[in-house]
């Protein structure tokens, strides 16, 4: 895994991104489904983005308070995610 930390100055954002190696697509995708976030609950602060392509997840917020919350939060969530994945396997192709 790799991180990245930095301001864009176009909006005056702060960014985190974090590449994520996953051993295939198919397990990429299971876990994007399952950390995709929810809608947020108040407007502007903080937007996130999560994306497959090239295993990069990228946030940015206005306050670096609500960016740490939310980056802590969903390292939670991965890791929550990767045992789950290492415990029950691969996905199963149900050839349905």
């Amino acid at each position: 895994m790799s991180t990245d930390g930095e301001t864009d100055h176009k909006t005056g954002k702060l960014e985190f991104s974090l590449d994520v190696p996953f051993p295939s697509s198919s397990e990429a995708s299971i876990a994007l489904r399952s950390l995709s976030p929810d809608r947020e609950p108040r407007r502007g602060g903080i937007s996130k983005r999560l994306t497959v392509t090239g295993n990069t997840l990228r946030w940015s917020a206005d306050e670096a308070r609500i960016l740490r919350v939310s980056v802590n939060s969903f390292l939670d969530h991965l890791s929550l995610v990767l045992e789950t994945m290492e415990t029950f396997g691969p996905p199963v192709d149900s050839g349905i």
